[in-house]
């Protein structure tokens, strides 16, 4: 190629049998790389040399393969020292590199678990997010419901405490709970140490689904009281036997005692559905639908292919997993999820029975779920083509940003920063900014710090949004425009949506950067879009503020008391569980936090319950 009369060599294109040619015959994970650098693919093989070599023949098995193909520059390979570390490095690599042609399943931190804590008195409870604490996590549970009922047996035949640390901390008689039978009150002492921690023990137990095991050790445990002549305590292990073979004959009257997951699948319009049909201990715990990004992929097989990986992977999988089909690594599926289970876990297809009938129902719920998404994703692209008419826009906006700010009277004020995109909401890039160096209850500059903080960083990243949204009227608005301005920002759409009359949604105003503007009105799928993103931003603020606040007013109570300082303030928050349980606490309860002297307790409590407290001592110098 000639450039001002200059011939610049081109770059040749990637060889692809030559490469393959050199490669060993080991397993391993292969990456294709595209000429900008971005990984393309990642996949595994159990030969390199023949995997690789396959994808560059005149005969590839589909247009997604060969355009893919087309777009490698290089390729890099890692070699494993077997076929399960192959698989579990790609999963790993697929879910960090995210490439562009790998089928990838979403990430959802929502699902939700049991939590057993790790602590002195363990407790039982319900948990989502990310799972930081310390303790045993049981799930991921299909939906709260399933989480809820298995609690609820928890309850009733191991009597473990649900209560959060500061209201256990702080009993002095049992609660309701213990009165109707569903805790063993450890709060109090009306346990042993070492019955709670059995309690704990069989309650995992019978989580894992080992029922059987429960029953033989719970049988033994009421034996050997009886010969001590325990007669109480055998009693209630006789209770808990009871409640256990109770919920085995629901199970085994329901059908099978299982733990299983059904996986059906549908593809339909670019998008496919996997829908997970859940028994654990022989209990249905209904259904969960996911919608992974197929990148181009054409059949179902390739789907649930991919699903199977990367989700059991990253949780421990069930006995069995039923699928329709069988797939192509079955066996070192298996193999992989035995492994990390500590136990067989089989994958079946082409069942029969009960099982068959299960997998048309996960079928057919996953067509149902797959229709009501590609129904609700072009409901989505109506309103955005209605907001594009609505503002003017040369084209449906990709990605709006709307912001929000929350106070009380001024104080901790909170910005809020919430992405939508043509799918929905982007909860992944939500921005939260605590506002700081201005007067109380200066929303304009409130504004001003948010944006220009967020969008300082966004030209280091390169991401600005299509449409940016502002939670106000003229005058915030005026900060968006002088912080772009200011930024050297030209291309940003800009809208303020300003409160209507009396509040009513519907009838918002829309103010335009040139002082213009219109009143949609609520038939407007442009405008309930708008109220859609501004109602989301308000939200979120809100919860930033209200958490913000409350930190504050904690910190800064206890700021004021003489002889504390952050080191001890800390412990006594960990301790107490917050300033609620603290400020339910007596002076000697306060007097045994390691730091704090009798007479330091005397003035934290006075000063909490707003008594006259003795003054701190002073030291004369000689």
């Amino acid at each position: 190629m000639a450039q001002n009369g200059v011939m610049i060599p081109q770059e040749a294109p990637f060889d692809g049998k030559e490469f393959s040619r050199d490669l060993t015959s080991a397993p391993g994970v292969y990456r294709m790389i595209g000429a900008d650098g971005g990984v393309l693919y990642v996949g595994k093989a159990a030969s390199l040399k023949k995997r690789v070599a396959s994808y560059f023949r005149a005969d590839l098995p589909s247009r997604r393969i060969a355009m893919m193909v087309a777009q490698t520059a290089r390729m890099e390979v890692t070699v494993t020292r077997n076929e399960c570390e192959a698989l579990i490095l790609e999963n790993q690599l697929i879910k960090s590199l995210r490439p562009r042609y790998n089928i990838l399943l979403r990430d959802d931190k929502s699902y939700p678990y049991i939590l057993v804590t790790d602590e002195t008195w363990p407790r039982i409870g319900k948990h989502r997010g990310p799972r930081s604490q310390s303790g045993r996590y049981f799930g991921p549970y299909t939906s709260v419901s399933a989480v809820n009922e298995t609690l609820d047996l928890m309850q009733k035949i191991f009597r473990l405490r649900t209560c959060d640390d500061s209201f256990f901390r702080n009993r002095s008689r049992p609660c309701l709970q213990h009165q109707i039978g569903r805790c063993s009150a450890p709060c109090v002492g009306l346990i042993a140490p070492r019955e709670y921690d059995a309690s704990v023990r069989r309650a995992a137990m019978f989580l894992d689904g080992r029922s059987n095991e429960l029953l033989d050790d719970l049988t033994r445990a009421m034996e050997a009281a009886s010969g001590r002549l325990e007669f109480e305590h055998a009693a209630a292990l006789r209770d808990s036997i009871a409640g256990v073979r109770k919920v085995q004959a629901r199970q085994y009257v329901e059908g099978e005692q299982v733990d299983m997951d059904v996986l059906g699948c549908s593809m339909a319009q670019g998008t496919a559905c996997v829908m997970l049909l859940s028994f654990r201990n022989g209990m249905n715990l209904g259904t969960r639908s996911f919608f992974p990004k197929l990148n181009g992929a054409e059949n179902t097989d390739e789907v649930l292919e991919a699903f199977v990986g990367q989700y059991y992977l990253e949780k421990r999988p069930p006995r069995e997993i039923v699928l329709g089909n069988s797939l192509p690594d079955q066996a070192l599926f298996e193999k992989v999820f035995s492994e990390q289970a500590g136990r067989k876990v089989e994958i079946r297809a082409n069942v029969r029975g009960e099982r068959a009938r299960y997998l048309e129902l996960a079928q057919k719920n996953a067509e149902l779920a797959l229709q009501t998404q590609i129904s609700s994703a072009a409901n989505q692209q109506r309103r955005l083509q209605s907001l594009q008419e609505l503002l003017g826009l040369p084209k449906p906006p990709q990605r709006i940003e709307c912001f929000d700010i929350s106070h009380t009277m001024g104080e901790a004020t909170v910005a809020s920063c919430v992405v939508f995109d043509a799918d929905g909401a982007v909860r992944s890039q939500y921005r939260r900014f605590n506002i700081a160096g201005i007067a109380p209850g200066d929303d304009y500059a409130a504004m001003h710090q948010a944006l220009e903080r967020r969008f300082k960083r966004a030209l280091a990243e390169g991401v600005l949004p299509d449409l940016l949204l502002i939670d106000g009227g003229a005058g915030q608005l005026a900060q968006a425009q002088a912080v772009l301005a200011a930024l050297g920002i030209p291309d940003v759409h800009l809208v303020g949506v300003a409160k209507g009359e009396e509040r009513r949604a519907g009838h918002e105003a829309l103010v335009f950067a040139n002082g213009h503007e219109i009143r949609p009105g609520v038939e407007s799928p442009g405008l309930q879009l708008i109220q859609q993103i501004r109602d989301e931003a308000h939200r979120f603020a809100i919860t930033g503020h209200r958490g913000r606040r409350q930190k504050t007013r904690e910190t800064s109570r206890l700021e004021d008391i003489a002889g504390i300082g952050p080191r001890r303030r800390a412990s006594l928050l960990k301790h107490f569980g917050g300033l609620a349980g603290l400020k339910s606490a007596g002076i000697e309860e306060i007097a045994r936090v390691d730091g704090v002297s009798a007479a330091l307790a005397t003035r934290i409590y006075a000063s909490l319950h707003g008594l006259e407290a003795p003054a701190a001592p002073t030291q004369e110098l000689p």
